[in-house]
């Protein structure tokens, strides 16, 4: 992996004062939000990003609330979000959208993604671990529902798996019933 890593900066948020580190993979700049000093074990959340979840407040997903659950937890606990770059589950926006308006039809979010050509999930997690291994975290509390991540993450002992359930609405309880039936979620 040809990766290029930036300084330390002061992070001060609404949630809390962290700590930030960018780490550049090839087009993508991931993120990293941890609190000093960092647990032993401590629990890390593997974000993608979702703009519009995250930065537009999209009803259409849970990403946003489990983002700032995250960050929350990571000041309470000294913890690691890391954010990745893989809009759309990693087909990008333009297809995401396209996606968004497959779902307007009746498609689920598994049937739009395939109606578009992809996987139901094209998300890749090695960086996780070669960013673990920077930090030099030899263990973590996992902060997901999703198996893929849990299975991804190699050379790192997952001590714990910690759910994260996050309220549903009118526009994302079906969306949410596809993660788990479809996609295999673990809630």
């Amino acid at each position: 992996m040809n990766i290029s890593i930036s300084n330390i900066a002061n992070l001060p948020s609404r949630f809390g004062n962290f700590k930030v580190k960018a780490f550049k993979e090839g087009e993508k700049e991931h993120l990293v939000i941890y609190k000093e000093p960092l647990e032993e074990t401590p629990i890390v959340r593997v974000h993608s990003e979702c703009l519009t979840g995250d930065a537009i407040g999209s009803l259409k997903c849970d990403c946003r609330d489990q983002l700032e659950y995250a960050l929350k937890m990571a000041q309470e606990t000294n913890g690691m979000v890391i954010y990745l770059r893989q809009e759309g589950r990693n087909i990008g926006l333009l297809n995401k959208i396209n996606a968004y308006a497959l779902q307007d039809k009746g498609l689920n979010t598994v049937e739009a993604n395939h109606q578009l050509g992809f996987r139901a999930d094209e998300r890749t997690y090695e960086i996780v671990t070669y960013i673990l291994h920077h930090f030099e975290i030899k263990k973590i509390k996992l902060l997901t529902n999703n198996p893929d991540k849990v299975n991804s993450i190699s050379d790192i002992e997952i001590v714990e798996r910690i759910p994260i359930i996050m309220q549903t609405n009118k526009y994302n309880k079906d969306y949410i019933t596809t993660k788990k039936e479809e996609m295999g979620h673990l809630f």
